[in-house]
């Protein structure tokens, strides 16, 4: 969990930590969600070698525990708003979707990519797909264990969800 394949892959980790992860220490306090956080990474590791217990690729980042966050904040801030960048051909533009759209989308594809590398080994290209299932799942199963308030902010939606 403390070590990355490079900046990029510790840039991306951090990303989603800043935007995701405040808010849900927020809902449980300091102590509490690096129990949360630690936990989370040793359940994505768990499920990446019960997938593949024969894998010799390393298992590196915060990936997993990182999803455990995201699998919190869709159950405790479904309705906040994410601005998310779309890329249409060459040109792209921000739109704001609700925190369960765009954790859904993301979690699918996590699931999905972790399917075609069961079928195509080189096809994940060392993806611990199933690391990031696995600490999305421990996040939604287990939120409500360690978070003990939620922000009002949050409550409701800046626009109504349709």
């Amino acid at each position: 969990m403390f070590t990355h394949a490079g900046l990029l892959h510790l840039g991306g980790n951090m990303l989603f930590l800043w935007i995701f992860g405040n808010n849900v220490e927020d809902s449980m306090g300091r102590v509490r969600f690096v129990i949360f956080y630690l936990l989370g990474g040793i359940a994505a590791l768990a499920l990446q070698t019960a997938i593949n217990p024969t894998s010799t690729t390393p298992t590196l980042g915060a990936s997993g525990a990182i999803a455990g966050v995201l699998g919190g904040y869709i159950v405790m801030y479904p309705r906040a708003r994410v601005l998310t960048l779309i890329f249409l051909i060459i040109f792209f533009t921000f739109i704001e979707l609700p925190a369960w759209v765009f954790l859904f989308i993301w979690f699918a594809q996590q699931a999905v990519f972790g399917a075609i590398g069961l079928t195509d080994p080189t096809g994940g290209g060392g993806v611990a797909y199933f690391a990031h299932v696995g600490g999305f799942v421990f996040g939604l199963a287990t939120i409500k264990l360690f978070a003990k308030r939620r922000s009002a902010a949050y409550g409701q939606p800046k626009y109504p969800v349709y």
